[in-house]
């Protein structure tokens, strides 16, 4: 099996609870995290392994390797809650049940793919898990797998506890159908910011409660099996069998999706059923205009787990960016409910519950190579001190590198500064603005995701595309010539820097000019 594979397998064929937590311990296997018994009703006990006894291997740096034993006589309270509902359990002990092995193939933003084999019972946010480590991303919780059905024009992000051989077993034969492994910073940031994504003007409370909904708490109520904010609007609605495409007020409560036949009005003899979320998902289609006729670009749709023909899609389209958003956020609440909320948290959960750094962290130590024999330093300070004065050093050999003649040339300076960042994840190179747009709304149209690329109407000029309230802006970065040196300025020379990185390090700390901070960069990664 390859190296891809060797993690992931480790986890899916341990036949003891004690292989498990070791492996758990050495971050090498699924750190899916544990759920919270106070989050889940109670429900199946879970199946207890046998006594037995683990050897926990702790490595404290490079200089020394400490081994303990101890002897459990059940190691599965501390591990786990006693109980947890089928889905949880299924996810985290697979060894449980029968698995059978099959290949997927992942492809990421550049079509690069990778094989993989993966147990049958694989849910999306293992997989993501097991790139992340074999790619050695940085983990922030924000990589997902994407569902692309080319031949339908449409894609959608799966929930981290779908189980991808399901959504797999759905296609159509001889279709052009992808998973995609990439960013998406807006997956969950309806928790932190709900009233970014819901509107006034299209929540109401539903009429199976006598209140008025306290926006505070508008996810609870969300979640909330005995409360329901109710979501309306206006929506343009592909007819059936037709080209046409028709502008009714829509309602989404728990029971379904409903439109109007009557104005505006609520009254259940005039409201028609649209779909429901059962055995349905919502989807972004991406080019509503060209391959529907769409009156906008804002178009998604609500397809069964049973249709493969694009007449079978109940296809919507808004006329803004924050209306769609409303609306899909809204259906993946009604039909994930707390499931969607116990993925947020499970990461936080995890560390929480396990302060102690992973090995790797633990295995970086820093060294001192300025002597004839090099010295592990152990002073916490004399390490500070020394990681300031590298970067400090590094910095003024990156401006003032002499090139035998005395201080470098405008061109010189340039040349340096363009090696420097085209190295960062940040960067782009010569991306169009039109795939910059693509590249931001893919990742999540969340304040503060942004990129650097060329400009394409001045070759010497750098551009920042950022995303401000649902909409992607786009800042010139202009060279100022200072007596030879070379800086670069979004203000027109009043804040300099002398390179690229020291610009975005600014913006990510202060707002400036911007609309925002820098918060989150698009990344490509190749598989």
């Amino acid at each position: 099996m390859s190296d891809m594979n060797k993690a992931l397998d480790e986890i899916h064929t341990s036949q003891s609870l004690g292989q498990k937590a070791e492996i758990f311990q050495s971050d090498k296997g699924n750190v899916s995290g544990f759920p919270s018994a106070d989050l889940f009703p109670l429900q199946e006990p879970l199946i207890t392994p046998n006594k037995q006894k683990i050897s926990i291997k702790l490595c404290r740096g490079n200089r020394s390797t400490k081994e303990s034993e101890a002897s459990f006589s059940s190691p599965l309270p501390e591990l786990l809650p006693s109980t947890l509902p089928p889905l949880a359990s299924e996810c985290l002990l697979p060894w449980t049940k029968s698995c059978t092995s099959q290949v997927i193939k992942v492809y990421s933003e550049d079509n690069t793919s990778k094989a993989v084999e993966v147990p049958s019972d694989v849910t999306a946010q293992d997989v993501c898990q097991l790139f992340v480590l074999k790619n050695h991303c940085i983990d922030d919780h924000a990589w997902t797998l994407f569902e692309h059905l080319s031949h339908l024009g449409i894609e959608r992000a799966l929930e981290d506890h779908e189980y991808v051989m399901e959504v797999l077993s759905s296609w159509a034969m001889d279709t052009d159908s992808r998973l995609y492994f990439r960013k998406n910073y807006a997956k969950y940031e309806f928790f932190r910011k709900p009233l970014d994504f819901f509107p006034d003007h299209m929540v109401s409370i539903s009429s199976e409660t006598n209140g008025l909904v306290d926006h505070c708490d508008l996810i609870q109520t969300f979640l909330n099996s005995s409360t329901c904010p109710e979501i309306h609007g206006y929506l343009h609605a592909k007819e059936q069998s037709r080209k046409s495409w028709k502008k009714s007020y829509f309602v989404l409560r728990r029971s379904g999706l409903y439109f109007s036949n009557k104005g505006t009005s609520k009254e259940p003899r005039h409201l028609q059923f649209f779909a429901d979320f059962s055995d349905s998902d919502v989807y972004t289609v991406l080019a509503a205009k060209k391959l529907h006729g769409a009156p906008t670009e804002f178009g998604f749709c609500v397809k069964s787990t049973k249709c493969s023909s694009a007449r079978d899609l109940k296809l919507l389209c808004a006329d803004d960016e924050q209306t769609r958003t409303c609306w899909i956020t809204a259906m993946r609440l009604l039909k994930f409910g707390m499931q969607l909320y116990q993925n947020f948290i499970q990461p936080h959960q995890k560390q929480k519950a396990s302060p102690m750094r992973s090995i790797s962290e633990n295995s970086l130590v820093a060294m001192d190579f300025s002597g004839q024999k090099s010295r592990v330093i152990e002073n916490p300070s004399e390490v500070l001190s020394v990681a300031v004065e590298e970067g400090l050093s590094w910095r003024r050999k990156s401006c003032h590198r002499l090139s035998g003649h005395g201080s470098p040339s405008t061109a010189q300076s340039s040349v340096l500064n363009i090696a420097i960042h085209m190295a960062q994840p940040w960067f782009h190179g010569k991306l169009s603005r039109e795939e910059s747009h693509r590249l931001i709304a893919q990742q999540g149209l969340i304040d503060g995701v942004f990129l650097l690329r060329d400009s394409q109407s001045n070759p010497k000029t750098f551009v920042l595309s950022l995303c401000y309230m649902q909409k992607i802006k786009h800042f010139q970065i202009l060279p100022v010539d200072d007596e030879g040196e070379l800086f670069y300025s979004l203000d027109d020379g009043q804040t300099r820097f002398t390179d690229l990185i020291q610009l975005v390090d600014f913006y990510q700390l202060n707002r400036g000019v911007l609309p925002c901070k820098l918060r989150h960069h698009c990344a490509r990664i190749t598989l």
